[in-house]
């Protein structure tokens, strides 16, 4: 259910600065993006994993205030990354 180390160095190396930058905003809301839509698939087939839907709520608010940050900082980085990561719409 988690990003295994493959996956997360790919969006590493796409969306950080370098290879080392995991803590950069654009990287955390990519990170999350992959773990919401893996958890988003495991909730479908697992439809009482009530616990699992309280991760994923708590996965989104985080994303959320990530993105809230990079807006504020740079509206133009927001909306290219919104479509790279295909969020909204």
């Amino acid at each position: 259910m988690s990003i295994n180390l493959k996956n997360k160095e790919e969006i590493i190396k796409k969306y950080g600065k370098n290879e080392k930058d995991s803590g950069s905003a654009r990287v955390q809301v990519a990170l999350l993006t992959q773990k919401i839509l893996e958890l988003t698939e495991h909730l479908k087939m697992n439809k009482k994993d009530f616990q699992g839907r309280r991760g994923l709520l708590k996965m989104v608010g985080k994303r959320k205030q990530f993105l809230s940050y990079i807006k504020n900082k740079n509206v133009e980085e927001y909306r290219q990354l919104i479509s790279d990561l295909k969020i909204r719409g």
